[in-house]
This record gives C-alpha cells, sequence and structure tokens, in this order.
C-alpha cells in the first residue's frame, strides 16, 4: 500500500494556483488538496495545471447555507465542479451541527448517491461546526449510513471532548475502519493545533495522534486499499498562535508542514504497519 503525502494550499489561499503548485512540487508532495470554491480558474484548468506538475489532486468543497436545502443545493453544484477536475476523490465538509440528524443524513445519502453516480468517493470530515464533530454523533452516522466514508481529522475531537480519546475506544475504532483519508494536524484537549508536532512540549498529544493513523493504515491495508492519502495540515492564523502585541506567528505553518510530511514518512512506514 502506497502513501500519497498531499499539500494543502491553506497557507497560500489567496496565492496564484501555478506558484503554489511549484512549492508544492519542490518541496516533495505527492498530491495537493485544494479548497475548489476559492478558486477562480475552470475545473479543466486545474485539472490541467495540476497534472503539469506531476501531482495528484484531492478536491476539497463545502456545503454551506442557513438550511438543509441550502446544503443540499451547494453539495449538487461543488461536487460537480470537483468531479470535472479529475480528482484522485473529494473531501467535504459536509452538513452543520445545528441541524438534526435526520436533516445531516439527508446530506450525506445525497453525498453517497453523487459518489456513487460519478463513481468517485467522498470523505466527510471531523470537523468542528460540522455533524461529525465528536465521537458518539459520528458513530450515529456510521451505523445509519453503511457507506459513509471519513476523513479523519482527530484533531478536532481531542479538542472538542477535551482528551485524548481513551475513553471512547468504540467510537474512535469505528471511525477508524471508515477512515479513508486523513488530515494530519496534531490537536490538544484545548485546541485544535500545537504550534509545532515536533516540539518536545507536545510529545504526549502527537505520539498519540499517530497511534491512532497507524491504525487506519493498517485497516485500509487489511481492506486491500492501494493507497492512503495523509494530509498535514498545520494551518496558519488563526489556527497557528501568534505574538500578542505584533500578530506574527509564531511558527511558520507551511515549513511545519513539509517537516511534519518527513517526520511521518520515516514513522509511517507500512512495513511496520502491516507486520
Amino acid at each position: 500500500m502506497d502513501l500519497i503525502f498531499a499539500k494543502s494550499k491553506w497557507e497560500m489561499w489567496d496565492a496564484p494556483l501555478d506558484d503554489f503548485l511549484r512549492r508544492a512540487k519542490a518541496d516533495a508532495f505527492d498530491a495537493v488538496e485544494i479548497f475548489l470554491p476559492a478558486q477562480p480558474e475552470s475545473a479543466s484548468e486545474i485539472a490541467q495545471q495540476v497534472a503539469d506538475e506531476g501531482l495528484l489532486l484531492i478536491a476539497q468543497i463545502t456545503t454551506e447555507g442557513n438550511s438543509v436545502s441550502e446544503h443540499l443545493d451547494t453539495l449538487r453544484e461543488r461536487f460537480s465542479f470537483a468531479i470535472e477536475t479529475s480528482p484522485l476523490f473529494v473531501n467535504s465538509h459536509s452538513g452543520c451541527d445545528v441541524f438534526s440528524f435526520d436533516e445531516n443524513c439527508e446530506i450525506f445519502q445525497l453525498a453517497s448517491s453523487l459518489a456513487e453516480e460519478a463513481n468517485v468517493l467522498i470523505t466527510h470530515e471531523t470537523h468542528r461546526g460540522r455533524p461529525l464533530n465528536n465521537g458518539p454523533e459520528t458513530r450515529r452516522y456510521l451505523e445509519t449510513i453503511p457507506q459513509l466514508r471519513l476523513n479523519a481529522d482527530f484533531s478536532h475531537w481531542f479538542c472538542v471532548h477535551e482528551s485524548d480519546l481513551r475513553n471512547q475506544e468504540e467510537n474512535v475504532e469505528m471511525a477508524v475502519q471508515r477512515s479513508s483519508h486523513v488530515h494530519a494536524r496534531v490537536g490538544f484537549s484545548e485546541g485544535p493545533q500545537v504550534p509545532d508536532p515536533l516540539s518536545p512540549l507536545y510529545a504526549e498529544w502527537t505520539d498519540r495522534h499517530v497511534e491512532l493513523w497507524k491504525r487506519i493504515l493498517r485497516a485500509r491495508h487489511m481492506a486491500g486499499d492501494a493507497y492512503i492519502t495523509i494530509t498535514p495540515e498545520f494551518g496558519p492564523p488563526p489556527y497557528m498562535p501568534v505574538e500578542p502585541l505584533s500578530g506574527r506567528p509564531i511558527a511558520d505553518a507551511w515549513e511545519v508542514n513539509v517537516r511534519f510530511k518527513d517526520y511521518l514518512k520515516s514513522v509511517l512506514r507500512v512495513i511496520d504497519i502491516v507486520v
């Protein structure tokens, strides 16, 4: 099973696409993860520019609006655009935490139908503000919708539950088994992002995340998947803490992501995962 490391455009959200792609390629990423609604290019232009750099594409979208119908409409529109970019798969921030369980199920069910029709995988982020923002609720959705696949961003759960999740093993294991993509950001009990995951100050939290990611890799290997995608996703301010007077970030998020990618390549070796 191959490990495909992707670079998010988050730190360069307003930069020209070709500048971002060249930088991601130069820093030895295999793929890029791009929030498509923020891009001015057409789907074909995005696909061509990514291919020209020899990279793979993870298409990121969101559902938005004040009502379920608006979320359904944006899902249809953005998924349609996403599949025209020839992505590896589509990763979505789906639904809303203030909608009812049944309302969010309607959104997830539509996503599954669209993905099946297009023969393209769609994953849904375990993200704050969304219905999959915590372990128990995510388990409800996974039990109700067997085809639901996750992008595991456990950093949010660490923050929401103010814990390392060891007290909800059944919920975590179900999420592990249903995860097809990983957002490799380290959260802790009081926030979704430590400033530097390789600092000894945060070793406890980083080690726990790596343990969970290894379990996901093992599950995907046992399922016979050809690859797993991993996006180191440490963000710029306001995710990255800043100096209180100057407003300068205390670490360079891009540099953190590159170093963490290289670190994960050493600790997530497939030979160690499958034995």
